[in-house]
């Protein structure tokens, strides 16, 4: 059986859309927004958290609450809406969970006790549930003695009042602001004539959209409006093979920059030019910000700084995508190991560099250089980082950096800096494989 990944795919008009065709889109666009807006409000609370999983309350209460009926919007559009704003809430959820476990870990005052009663809390639903709405808590006989034991020699109630604190404070409020785009049912459209038809909100009336290609999907899709030009995009989720690779055997080390985006353990670089297509964005929206605040009451609008900006991006994604390509075609890896990068630290005091900084895009090339990596059966591996730019990858012991250069006192190695990281990335990674293959090794001799 052949594996595959999801991933997502694009459709262009290859006309502009009529301006009575865009309002009739930019109408249901709008009334999406105004449901998810509306189960945001009404479901994103705490009080609300037993309503959510698994879900079918909140599609009940929603469709009782007469909204559909209001707006006028077919149930095609309505009920994607209510699941797609239920499930931006249950990752809320997850994302507060996982700031609120984070404290407790670098919490030195909870003792190994105090901790353990609050992940288990965390992670027993009606327990949590229970915490943060003050009900007593009604939980079967197995689970009613584990959190006795939880509980023995600790302070529930300040431990409790700590969780609903922190809940508090990182649980932030979701919002549907702008309508620019919907998703839409496979039965709310058919492909036909070169193009595609899409329902409205009048009945038996469909608008269509002529497009640049002839491909053809029974999926759920999502259309993404740009009504200043007149234009959109659909965004299709397809599932294509992962492609194997019987020449690619190569293990390499890489370390990523702001300069160059990769040098790897040989000291091949690929994305030479990367500095200078973030330099240049970082610097226009610096320069766009500058100008924004000293004109503020004056301003007529941003809609040419975004479209600028924009512009600027798609020609750094689309260099990123093809060194990332250029990589992996030259350097045929079976497994690349990558440090695991550290959290953004707090900006210093050159106000040029820290706009650098923060719009380095190592997210997107993180999560592209994974997406290709996944596609071609390579295996991203992320390594332990810590000092491992002060480490002599000759020697192992602790060097300095002059100017672009590694240098080790104690065995004279010498080398770009980059370089030294990408070959330290490499011993990391080959030491922490063997580590792992032991271990299983041992175990099945154990099991024998």
């Amino acid at each position: 059986m052949a594996v595959t990944l999801c991933k997502t795919t694009y459709q262009y008009n290859k006309q502009p859309v009529s301006q009575e065709d865009m309002k009739k889109l930019l109408e249901i666009a709008e009334d999406y927004r105004k449901v998810k807006s509306y189960v945001y409000q009404r479901y994103g609370g705490i009080k609300s958290l037993s309503k959510i999983y698994p879900g079918y309350t909140v599609q009940n209460e929603m469709t009782e609450s007469g909204l559909r009926a209001q707006l006028g919007l077919p149930s095609v559009y309505f009920y994607l809406a209510v699941f797609e704003a239920l499930g931006d809430i249950k990752k809320q959820w997850s994302r507060t969970k996982s700031r609120v476990a984070g404290c407790i870990n670098q919490n030195t005052n909870f003792t190994p006790e105090e901790k353990h009663y609050l992940r288990f809390v965390m992670k027993q639903s009606q327990c949590f549930e229970a915490v943060l709405t003050g009900k007593e808590m009604a939980l079967a006989k197995e689970w009613e003695e584990r959190y006795q034991e939880a509980a023995v020699g600790v302070d529930t109630a300040r431990l409790n009042r700590y969780l609903c604190k922190q809940v508090r404070r990182h649980l932030d409020k979701l919002s549907a602001e702008k309508a620019t785009g919907f998703s839409v049912a496979e039965r709310a459209y058919r492909y036909g004539d070169h193009g595609i038809y899409l329902s409205t909100k009048e009945k038996r009336k469909r608008v269509f959209i002529l497009l640049t290609d002839n491909n053809q999907y029974k999926r759920q899709i999502y259309i993404d409006l740009k009504p200043d030009e007149r234009n959109l995009v659909i965004h299709v989720p397809v599932e294509t093979a992962v492609r194997r690779h019987e020449d690619y055997h190569a293990r390499i080390g890489l370390a990523p920059g702001m300069r160059h985006m990769f040098v790897t353990d040989k000291g091949h670089v690929y994305g030479e030019r990367y500095g200078e297509y973030q330099f240049a964005l970082a610097e226009y929206v610096r320069k766009g910000r500058s100008v924004y605040q000293k004109n503020r009451r004056n301003n007529t609008g941003r809609k040419k700084y975004y479209a600028g900006k924009a512009r600027l991006e798609a020609a750094l994604h689309s260099y990123i995508n093809g060194e990332i390509n250029r990589l992996l075609e030259t350097e045929m890896p079976e497994e690349i190991f990558l440090p695991k990068l550290p959290q953004n630290t707090r900006a210093g005091v050159y106000k040029v560099y820290n706009n650098a900084a923060h719009m380095w895009q190592r997210g997107y090339i993180k999560k592209r250089l994974t997406q290709k990596c996944q596609e071609n059966s390579i295996r991203l591996v992320e390594v332990f980082a810590k000092n491992i730019g002060k480490e002599c990858s000759v020697c192992g012991a602790t060097g300095k950096k002059e100017k672009e250069f590694f240098v080790c006192q104690a065995c004279g190695a010498q080398l770009p800096e980059r370089e030294n990281v990408a070959r330290n990335a490499l011993l990391r990674g080959s030491a922490q494989r063997v580590s792992v293959s032991a271990n299983v090794t041992d175990t099945e001799i154990k099991i024998e």
